[in-house]
Formats: C-alpha cells, structure tokens, sequence
C-alpha cells in the first residue's frame, strides 16, 4: 500500500498560500490596500482590521484614501497606522484619512528584496518539514510491515517530486515578487 500523498499535498498548498499572503502585505512602493489588512483598530473593544471598519479606496498609484464608516473611529484608525511598522504619516483632514506612499529608494529595496528572499526560505522549510512527516510515515508504515520496500521508496519519491513543485513554486513567486519591487 503506497502513501497517500494528497494530505501532505494540501499542507504545501497551504504553505504557498500563506507565503502568498504574506508578500501581498509588503509596501512596494505603490498604493496597495493590502498594507492595511493586518493592522487592527480597537473597535468597541474588539481588534478589527481596518479593511472591516472602513472603505479602502487607491486614489492614484500611490495614495489610498480610507473613510471609515463610523467617524468616531477616525483618530484610532491613523494611531493604529501610526503605531504600525508601515512607516507612512497618515493625513486625516476629520472626515477621510489618506495614505501618500513614497517612491522606495534603492537601499529600501535591497531591504525588502532581502525581507522576501527570508519570506521564501521560510516557506521553503515549512514544505521541506512537511516532506520530513510523510517519510517518517511512510518509514514507521514500512516498520510495521504496512507497505514493502519498493512501495516505500515509490511513496518517498512522489513526495519528493511534490516538494521540488512547491519549492519552484516559492521560487517563482520569490522572483515575481523581487522583480516588482526593483522595478518600482
């Protein structure tokens, strides 16, 4: 009986996603209202990102415009923004805050070409670590004679082969990623 390798498949899937996601909240430069979604405003109490308490508007390529839907929130919103490592002033005018992005330097974009290149390897362990569980199952089902020597080795290359597809995965998402912050 070979391995079932769809669980472990989803697990890197997971992975990528969540590496993804990660890189979509990087500032590049341009106006991208996924910066905000993990900064959170102590709404009544609760934490809330700012995306769930107001509308994120980009203007123009490089400024967002945020109107929160209730205006009492307004001076927490731009403390939140201020508190955050964003590193934008926010400017708010009483009724919208807005976000001026400016263009990154070239040692900023070194900086963040270096922060992604980390972001990267990390998912690469997360998937590599996942490869690690499905040998050590197919290892312990070889042990307790669940499968033979020839399925063991079958079951460990298609693992193999899936980490080698995340991995260029993660590659290629790492090398979209640097390109467009260079180019900026």
């Amino acid at each position: 009986m070979k391995l079932d390798t769809k669980e472990y498949e989803s697990k890197m899937q997971k992975s990528i996603a969540a590496y993804a996601d990660n890189l979509s909240t990087i500032r590049a430069g341009k106006a991208n209202p996924d910066v905000l979604r993990k900064i959170t405003v102590d709404y009544y109490g609760a934490p809330t990102p700012i995306p769930s308490i107001a509308e994120v508007k980009v203007s123009d390529a490089r400024t967002i415009v945020i109107t929160a839907w209730d205006k009492t929130v307004i001076k927490a919103i731009e403390k939140a923004i201020l508190t955050s490592d964003l590193g934008i002033n926010p400017q708010n005018d009483g009724s919208v805050i807005r976000l001026s992005f400016p263009p990154l330097t070239e040692e900023r974009r070194r900086d963040m070409s270096k922060q992604i290149s980390k972001m990267g390897e990390d998912a690469k362990i997360a998937v590599r670590n996942i490869r690690r569980d499905a040998n050590d199952k197919t290892k312990a089902m070889k042990k307790n004679s669940e499968m033979t020597e020839d399925e063991m080795k079958i079951s460990d290359k298609a693992i193999q082969d899936l980490t080698d597809k995340y991995i260029k995965e993660i590659d290629d998402i790492t090398a979209k990623k640097t390109k467009e912050i260079m180019e900026i």
